[in-house]
């Protein structure tokens, strides 16, 4: 078993709103090793980003890490004052955003968006790091590199766009890579290319990879551990085989389901009826149970505990628990 390189306690994310309060991480715990490929999945709107914001310590107004621990490397990230933890990011970790055309900035050139890493962390000097960037886009498959680098980013394509942010996202080599719906709105032969790309990158730099997507198909690509996130807390975490070949979580075995296949289609799509609840309303209730056809009365009083139902495999389910199906 690999060594742990991130290991997430306890960790809470909360947003002051006029509504109420909302619970969007609600005390969550999982880990990531060495060389590892952990996938984060779930509907929009179940805390999956706020997750990865909340590591690298990006929450915006009117958010704020409540409690909890995020140690990376043998350190608690939380806390870390800014100068450390800016020193961190983009160099230990590095993390590709969801939408690259908002995340780059639109007034400066690729070249000076991507050399601004190599400078503050590696100490490159202007004139190194634009080789470096040329070489790191030449490595990502994009032609005429020279010609590249002095462009600005609405001159590109969404799938260049996209090679560019996982290019500053490793240009220092970083031991952990964040990717938030890394192949959102591109059509499938990008997100193909851009699965190659990071399973080459985590290959030739022995990277973790913190993967967070809805899409089922690019988790089973990818993954080999899978967390299923349900409005702000995680409902089921396991081995990615296992996850496929025995959900538990109704949420999980919904999810499957409804995931297309290829080939004549004889019924309908499966579809989760309802919808996620509004984490500003919260009961104590399962989050899930509206939703659920296995429903029973424990379901409606407590939320049940993630339980360890075999090695590596947890799941948050009264189905599970021997006194609840008596």
């Amino acid at each position: 078993m690999s060594e742990v390189l991130l290991e997430v306690k306890n960790l809470e994310t909360n947003f002051y709103t006029e509504e109420g309060v909302v619970k969007a991480v609600n005390n969550i715990s999982f880990s990531i090793g060495e060389q590892e490929t952990v996938c984060i999945v779930g509907e929009s709107g179940c805390g999956k980003s706020i997750t990865s914001l909340s590591i690298m310590q990006l929450i915006p107004e009117p958010g704020k890490i409540e409690k909890g621990e995020v140690n990376f490397a043998g350190r608690n990230l939380l806390q870390m004052n800014k100068k450390e933890i800016n020193r961190l990011r983009g160099n230990d970790i590095g993390m590709i955003f969801q939408e690259p055309m908002t995340s780059l900035n639109p007034v400066y050139t690729i070249g000076q968006q991507m050399i601004e890493p190599l400078q503050e962390h590696l100490l490159l000097s202007r004139k190194d790091a634009y080789k470096k960037a040329q070489k790191l886009i030449t490595l990502l498959g994009i032609p005429n590199s020279e010609k590249i680098i002095s462009m600005y980013p609405h001159e590109l394509s969404g799938g260049m766009l996209q090679r560019i942010m996982i290019g500053i996202a490793i240009s220092c080599n970083p031991k952990l890579i964040i990717a938030d719906e890394p192949t959102t709105a591109l059509d499938v032969t990008i997100q193909s290319q851009i699965l190659d790309i990071l399973r080459d990158i985590k290959k030739e730099f022995n990277t973790s990879i913190l993967l967070i997507t809805h899409d089922l198909g690019v988790v089973a690509e990818m993954a080999d551990y899978v967390i299923v996130m349900y409005a702000g807390k995680i409902v089921e975490r396991g081995p990615v085989m296992e996850m496929y070949t025995n959900p538990q979580h109704p949420y999980t075995k919904g999810l499957l389901k409804a995931k297309p296949l290829i080939g004549e289609r004889k019924e309908s799509l499966f579809t989760i009826d309802g919808q996620v609840p509004n984490l500003a309303e919260l009961s104590e209730s399962c989050y899930f149970a509206d939703r659920c056809e296995h429903r029973m009365d424990v379901c409606l009083k407590k939320h049940p505990d993630l339980k360890e139902t075999s090695d590596n495999h947890s799941v948050s389910c009264y189905l599970y628990e021997g006194e609840a199906v008596r």
